[in-house]
């Protein structure tokens, strides 16, 4: 193994002697006593023999007080110099203070810049859209959404940790697959070593067979659609979180989305309170959010568009204005249950007693969010799955494996699919998913 390689300054540490390493989010822990903490200056400003540093570290952001007569000459010229996004170390005491954003403050008596940086391309100025989107590498430093994607990443982990603790297991679903799930319009294809392969639109049917193994599954990963849409609600790589169970009909499905859900955003009120207000969102209705959520079959949806002046088919699926106008009635997402079996996809299990309509279910967020989870019951009777397969013009042979999931120990059984980034956009109370993940894929942008 080769040395590693000893940066200057690498070389000027003396961590023998020097004060604990700390990060700003746990600076409570340590106040009162003098700590080292390393980061990046999101801004500064100076008042005569006062230079004030906003260090940020990746877990929060802290004022850094250097004091002209509390450092050397060489040190405090450093932090008057400093450019925005320069690296740097600071040693000093941790203070309460009401007055800052996290309650502390630190008093500087050492600093070190790892790396000054050049001249930051994102001001505080207003930039456009494209503009921001093009340096998303860097943008993803603001507060804003440094905020986002924390919460995010709070929100994956709320879910995983629900799951886990209710007997679920988390089953990995392949990336490249050999045939559509949602329908093969949308389909990205790719070679496959002189054979035609696709990016999964979903994993649930894998999940399918896993869920006949260990029962109750969930698969967590990218899916991919190729969408040609331009809407605030649309990715072409979006992540889910799928849900699978057997022995499972159609309202426990949905007594299984309800109290997941509201326990994810409940984590995240008890969590990322700062991060939700960093972004102005109103609390108070997130704070509504716990079970049981009101239901609505189709047929009463389709009443309510139409007594409100919508000249809605029977028949059709909703757009976007038809599932505001529905979940605006409702402070808390609402089901819609029962979707015509035409609108839907193949392995939805039809109502007995009405099969042009089926057991499938969208939840709705509240304030004009739209559709974040898709789900339903499927179908376990082997001869109804395959006419549905030949009624959607599908290759049988490519489904044959799934087939199987019928030949040998069917179940009733159903699942759903959350997606992270509409269910991330709800709950931070932002306009356009393309802020909700780290690099957002659209119709338009494949970079960075």
């Amino acid at each position: 193994m080769a040395p590693l390689e000893v940066t200057p300054y690498m070389e000027a540490l003396d961590l023998t002697s020097a004060p604990p390493l700390a990060r700003i989010e746990t600076l409570g822990e340590h106040a009162g006593k003098t700590v080292r903490l390393r980061g990046w200056l999101r801004n500064s400003r100076s008042s005569g023999k006062i230079q004030f540093l906003e260090v940020r570290d990746g877990t929060g952001a802290i004022q850094a007080v250097v004091l002209k007569n509390r450092v050397s000459p060489e040190e405090f010229e450093a932090a008057r110099r400093m450019g925005q996004e320069s690296s740097l170390e600071v040693t000093g005491e941790v203070r309460e203070d009401p007055r800052a954003p996290g309650g502390y403050e630190m008093a500087v008596t050492a600093l070190t810049v790892v790396h000054e940086a050049q001249e930051f391309p994102i001001t505080p100025k207003e930039h456009g859209t494209d503009f921001l989107m093009d340096h998303r590498h860097l943008w993803i430093r603001s507060s804003r959404q440094h905020a986002i994607l924390r919460i995010r990443a709070e929100i994956m982990r709320a879910i995983t940790e629900w799951l886990d603790d209710q007997g679920f297991l988390r089953m990995d679903c392949p990336v490249l697959t050999p045939s559509a799930c949602e329908g093969t319009t949308t389909l990205f294809e790719t070679g496959y070593f002189g054979d035609k392969a696709y990016l999964t639109q979903s994993g649930q049917l894998y999940n399918e067979a896993n869920a006949m193994a260990f029962g109750k599954v969930y698969c967590f990963g990218p899916t991919f659609r190729a969408e040609k849409s331009k809407t605030r609600r649309h990715l072409m790589e979006f992540w889910m979180v799928e849900p699978e169970m057997a022995f499972c009909d159609l309202e426990e499905n949905l007594r299984v989305q309800e109290e997941m859900l509201s326990y994810v955003v409940q984590r995240v009120l008890q969590r990322r309170r700062v991060e939700l207000q960093t972004l102005g969102r109103d609390l108070s209705r997130l704070e509504k959010i716990r079970p049981p959520f009101p239901r609505l079959s189709y047929d009463e949806a389709v009443e309510i568009l139409r007594q409100g002046g919508v000249d809605f088919e029977w028949g059709n699926d909703f757009g976007a204005p038809d599932e505001t106008i529905l979940a605006e009635r409702h402070e808390l997402p609402v089901f819609v249950h029962r979707y015509p079996t035409s609108c839907k996809a193949f392995y939805m299990k039809p109502v007995e007693e009405r099969p042009e309509v089926c057991l499938s279910a969208d939840l709705l967020a509240p304030e004009g969010y739209g559709e974040i989870i898709g789900g339903g019951q499927r179908i376990e009777d082997l001869a109804l799955l395959e006419a549905r397969i030949r009624e959607h013009g599908l290759p049988e042979e490519a489904y044959r494996w799934y087939l199987d999931l019928r030949r040998y120990g069917s179940v009733p059984h159903s699942g759903f699919g959350l997606g992270i980034e509409r269910t991330v956009a709800w709950i931070c109370g932002i306009e356009h998913v393309r802020e909700t993940i780290p690099y957002a894929r659209t119709l338009n942008r494949l970079y960075p």
